[in-house]
């Protein structure tokens, strides 16, 4: 796969290319911020240590060795974040994963239970037992296990989206 500066892909060019994918969206740190204050006030842990610079802290969730990924609140919400290991397991670039809709992360028999989730979590705040079957790029589906689910709130305390993380996955 071809690989550039705005083409996060490969674990080799991960340091690399998040520095040049900062450089390209700088509000990315504020999003990254936003998911990690909303994760703490949902469910009273902290997603990685909370130390260091708004920067440090962006950079770490991106090359954290477990899933984080969100969505907007669009009608269709599109993927606005992912870092290496999602963009990996789902075997996409940056680009090809924010430009998703996050409904096609699940296959079609999939994503009714996937919505029934996300209106679940949407009115509750966060769930830390969605278990459920993804499909990447290439058609691998994988089956996740024990993720954690939150609503991404903004600095006005308003409803900016969904994000799930977790660690626990198996190909199938």
């Amino acid at each position: 796969m071809k690989s550039d500066k705005h083409e996060i892909h490969g674990i080799a060019s991960m340091e690399a290319g998040w520095k040049a994918l900062i450089k390209e969206q700088p509000l990315l740190i504020d999003h990254v911020h936003r998911l990690l204050q909303s994760f703490r006030c949902w469910t009273g842990r902290e997603l990685i240590h909370p130390s260091g610079s708004k920067e440090d802290r962006a950079e770490a969730l991106f090359q954290a060795p477990f899933v984080v990924l969100s969505h907007g609140i669009q009608e269709d919400p599109i993927l606005n974040y992912g870092n290496q290991a999602a963009l990996t397991l789902w075997e996409m670039t940056w680009t090809e994963f924010t430009n998703m809709p996050s409904r096609l992360t699940a296959e079609p028999v999939n994503r009714k239970d996937r919505a029934r989730l996300l209106d679940q979590v949407k009115h509750q705040g966060y769930t830390d037992a969605y278990r459920g079957v993804r499909i990447s790029r290439s058609g691998r589906k994988f089956l996740v296990e024990q993720a954690t689910v939150w609503n991404i709130m903004d600095s006005n305390g308003q409803y900016a989206g969904q994000a799930a993380t977790f660690d626990r996955w198996t190909i199938l």
